[in-house]
């Protein structure tokens, strides 16, 4: 993740899509979820990402669906990092002379040269070329990288921070714990040998902690020796 954000943030073609990349590495949204946001979708004085529809294209025509399940509906915190690419998002959009409507919705953020809002494959297609560009300038190849990888590497990296289950299931708009749960399942032995430290560092700074804060015990006669 750090490799491809670094390589699209530096490089002369790409470097103007980077804000969308670190936003889908660091909210876990499905692009669909991703495309159909509009500027009232944000809140920039709260920071909160509203979610609850998505857009999507069957054929030529544009739609605006609820999200995949109801447990897709729902309010993402902006982290600083994302609340500044969402920032730099809306500086640059401009406005355009007519704002295009899809089922009641218009404001979108990404638009195409026909005015049209952007759809999941016009990102899936740009990752895809900056994947092929990286590859063509260094040995050590970058695997394939899709929208859908995003999602997954923050659901991947939540788990790894120990992140509670349940506000992870939240966040990621899974209906069932399961597949959130799944997540869990996948990691292995470096986490798990990770995971020891951490608990065994926590408990040695706790007994510190209370330590430093005992009390000293108040002094009596019998502590001193007549001289």
């Amino acid at each position: 993740m750090r490799k491809f954000l670094k390589f699209v943030h530096d490089d002369v073609v790409y470097c103007k899509y980077y804000e969308v990349v670190y936003i889908l590495f660091h909210t876990g949204m499905r692009i669909s979820e991703f495309c159909g946001l509009t500027i009232k979708d944000l809140d920039m004085e709260k920071r909160i990402i509203n979610i609850d529809h998505q857009l999507v294209r069957v054929g030529m025509k544009l739609y605006v669906q609820s999200t995949k399940t109801n447990a897709g509906t729902r309010k993402l915190p902006m982290t600083q990092e994302v609340f500044e690419c969402f920032q730099a998002i809306l500086e640059d959009r401009g406005t355009p002379k007519k704002e295009k409507m899809v089922d009641g919705y218009a404001g979108f953020l990404f638009l195409d040269k026909n005015g049209l809002p952007e759809v999941a494959m016009h990102w899936e297609h740009r990752f895809n070329h900056m994947v092929n560009r990286y590859n063509e300038i260094y040995k050590v190849q970058m695997p394939n990288i899709t929208p859908h990888v995003c999602r997954h590497t923050y659901c991947s990296n939540m788990a790894r921070a120990r992140m509670n289950p349940k506000t992870l299931q939240y966040l990621m708009g899974h209906s069932d714990i399961g597949v959130t749960m799944n997540t869990y399942t996948h990691l292995g032995f470096d986490d798990a040998k990770d995971e020891m430290i951490r608990l065994e560092e926590l408990e040695q700074a706790k007994k510190e902690v209370e330590r430093m804060t005992e009390k000293p015990k108040e002094a009596n006669q019998n502590m001193f020796r007549a001289i």
